[in-house]
C-alpha cells in the first residue's frame, strides 16, 4: 500500500471528510513521526509497532566493481520493531 492508497481507503471509510482533509491528517501524522525520530525520540503505536533510530558506526566498505576500500561514514537509520498484535495477525493460520 502506498500513501495515496491509504488516503483513498480512509476517504472511503469517512465520507464526511474531504480528500484534502484526509491528506492533511495523514501528512501531519507522518510529519509528527519524523519529527519525533529527528529529535532522538521513539514512536510507539500500540498493537502495530515502534519506530526508533539506531546509530551505525563508521566502517570500511568495499567497492564491488574494483574491490577498493571505501570509508563509509557513521549514520543514523530508522528502525521498526513490529508489535505483538501485528505479529500475531501475520502468523495466524
Amino acid at each position: 500500500m502506498i500513501k495515496s492508497e491509504l488516503i483513498e481507503a480512509l476517504a472511503a471509510e469517512n465520507p464526511h471528510l474531504t480528500q484534502r482533509e484526509i491528506e492533511r491528517v495523514v501528512g501531519v501524522i507522518f510529519e509528527q513521526i519524523i519529527s519525533a525520530l529527528e529529535n532522538g525520540g521513539r514512536v510507539e503505536l500500540r498493537g502495530f509497532g515502534a519506530f526508533s533510530v539506531r546509530s551505525r558506526p563508521a566502517r570500511t566498505g568495499r567497492n564491488p566493481r574494483t574491490g577498493e576500500a571505501v570509508n563509509v561514514p557513521a549514520k543514523h537509520v530508522p528502525f521498526f520493531k513490529s508489535g505483538k498484535e501485528l505479529r500475531a495477525r501475520l502468523n495466524a493460520t
